[in-house]
C-alpha cells in the first residue's frame, strides 16, 4: 500500500470510529471487502486452509485470522485494543438546571479531563431497543453533528485556574446539550436516532454511549509531520495491525486480536483478560497436546502507543529512553513485567526492522515513576505465548486530542507485515 493511501485510510478509520463498536464495525467492513468470512461463535465451524475468517464479541472486540495448512510453525499474533478514555452517558442522565438541559457522565478510563472543556462534542455508541413485534435488537448510532459542549468557568470566577484547577467529575463534567423548559427524556431523543435506521422501534431499553470530539483527524506541522486526532491510543494500532494483516501473503497462521476494555483493566468477556482468545485457540486446535506445542512456536506482538519525550517536559523521561516522534516504533521494557518484552522477542523485532532498514527505539520509564501496562502481560499470562510490547510514540496520551508522528504508523505496518510473513518466530 502506498503511503498516501495508507494515510487517507487511517484518517477515515479514525473519523468513523468514535467508539469501540464503530471501530469493530469498520474493521469488519474492511475484512469483508478483503474476502474474509465472518463466523458466529455460536455456530459450528468448518474451516478451510488459506481462507480468511473473523469473529466479533460484544460488537466491540474482534479476532481475524488466515487459516493455515498446519500450525507446525505456530501463530503470528498482533494484538491491540479498541477502547479509549472518554465520557460515558449515565443511565439516567437528564439534568435540568436554570433552564439548561445537561447530561450526567461517567469517566471511562484514565482520561485527561481538562482538554474536554470547550470542545464541540457529539454522541455515539450502541442502543438496545424493543421492536414493535416484541423482538430485542441493537443498533449503532452516531449523532455526527456537534450537539454538546462543556463550557469552562471564566477565569474571573476562578483566579487559580492556571495554577491549580482541579476537575471534579461529578460537579464539573455534566455536558450541556441546550436550553429547555421541558423535562425532556433522553431516551426519546435516542428513539428518533434509531428510527432513522429501523422504523419498527417500540421502546429504547438501554444504551452504551460516549461523547466524542467532532474535530476531524488531520496531518499538521510545517511539513505535515504530525498526526492529530482523538483515540490514537489505541485505534492507530488497530488500523496498523489490520493493514499489515490484509497486505500480508497467505501461508503462515496470521492473527489480529483487537479487544475492548483495556483502559479499565481488560477484565471482561471481550477483554484481553477474558476468555475470548483462549476459547478461540481451543476451537482451532481441540487437542490439548497439539495446542500446547503450537503455542511454544508462536509469538504475540502487543501494539499500544508509547510516551514520546515531550520537549517541554524533558525531566519526565529517563535520559537514555526518550522516544522521538517519527524516529521509529518503540520497544517497551519494564523489569517488573508491566510490559511483556524480553530479550528474545525484542531481538526478533529488531532483526525484522533492521532487514527492512527501519529504525527502532526503546522505552523504559524513569526508575522513580510508576509504569503503565498493556494487553501484553495479560495475554502472556492467560495464553502462555511469548510476547513483545511495542508502539509508536505519541504526545498527549489520554487527551481528547492526541499527537503522533505521520511516518511511524506506516513504517510499523511494514515491520508487522514482515512478522506475519516470517517463516519462523
Amino acid at each position: 500500500m502506498l503511503k498516501d493511501d495508507f494515510d487517507q485510510g487511517l484518517l477515515q478509520f479514525l473519523a468513523q470510529s468514535p467508539t469501540p463498536f464503530h471501530a469493530t464495525h469498520q474493521m469488519s467492513l474492511a475484512l469483508d471487502l478483503a474476502g474474509f468470512t465472518k463466523l458466529e461463535e455460536g455456530d459450528c465451524w468448518d474451516l478451510e486452509p488459506h481462507v480468511g475468517y473473523y469473529i466479533t464479541r460484544n460488537q466491540s472486540s474482534i479476532i481475524a485470522w488466515r487459516q493455515p495448512e498446519s500450525f507446525d510453525n505456530g501463530i503470528r499474533m498482533v494484538g491491540a485494543h479498541t477502547d479509549s478514555p472518554c465520557l460515558r452517558v449515565k443511565p439516567i442522565p437528564e439534568l435540568f438546571r436554570k433552564g439548561y438541559y445537561q447530561l450526567g457522565v461517567e469517566v471511562y478510563g484514565g482520561a485527561l479531563l481538562n482538554p474536554w472543556f470547550d470542545r464541540d462534542l457529539s454522541i455515539a455508541g450502541r442502543v438496545s431497543y424493543r421492536r414493535t413485534d416484541g423482538q430485542l435488537a441493537n443498533v449503532l448510532v452516531d449523532f455526527v453533528d456537534p450537539i454538546a459542549t462543556i463550557p469552562s468557568l471564566a477565569i474571573h470566577l476562578d483566579r487559580e485556574a492556571n495554577t491549580g484547577r482541579t476537575v471534579n467529575a461529578q460537579q464539573h463534567l455534566p455536558v450541556l446539550l441546550g436550553q429547555s423548559d421541558d423535562q425532556q427524556d433522553f431516551r426519546a431523543l435516542l428513539k428518533q436516532q434509531v428510527l432513522s435506521q429501523d422504523d419498527r422501534v417500540d421502546d429504547v431499553l438501554d444504551y452504551e454511549l460516549s461523547f466524542y470530539d467532532v474535530q476531524a483527524p488531520a496531518f499538521i506541522g510545517l511539513n505535515r509531520e504530525f498526526l492529530a486526532s482523538a483515540r490514537l491510543d489505541n485505534l492507530l494500532s488497530c488500523y496498523v495491525g489490520l493493514q499489515s494483516l490484509l497486505s500480508s501473503g497467505a501461508g503462515e497462521a496470521q492473527v489480529l486480536v483487537c479487544t475492548d476494555h483495556e483502559e479499565v483493566g481488560s477484565a471482561s468477556a471481550c477483554g484481553a483478560q477474558g476468555p475470548m482468545l483462549t476459547q478461540w485457540l481451543e476451537r482451532l486446535i481441540t487437542d490439548n497436546e497439539t495446542r500446547y506445542r503450537m503455542i511454544t512456536q508462536s509469538m504475540m506482538i502487543s501494539v499500544d502507543n508509547a510516551h514520546g519525550i515531550h520537549p517541554n517536559y524533558l525531566d519526565k523521561h529517563d535520559e537514555n529512553h526518550g522516544p522521538i516522534l517519527n524516529a521509529g516504533p518503540v520497544i517497551k521494557v519494564n523489569a517488573n513485567q508491566r510490559y511483556a518484552s524480553n530479550s528474545e522477542t525484542s531481538a526478533m523485532f529488531r532483526a525484522l526492522a533492521n532487514d527492512l532498514g527501519l529504525p527502532v527505539q526503546s522505552f523504559v520509564v524513569r526508575s522513580d515513576m510508576g509504569c503503565g501496562s498493556t494487553i501484553g502481560p495479560i495475554t502472556a499470562t492467560e495464553v502462555g505465548v511469548r510476547t513483545l510490547d511495542i508502539g509508536v510514540p505519541q504526545f498527549a496520551m489520554h487527551s481528547i486530542r492526541e499527537l503522533a508522528g505521520s511516518d511511524d504508523a506506516y513504517n510499523l505496518c511494514h515491520i508487522l507485515k514482515g512478522f506475519y510473513e516470517s517463516a519462523k518466530v
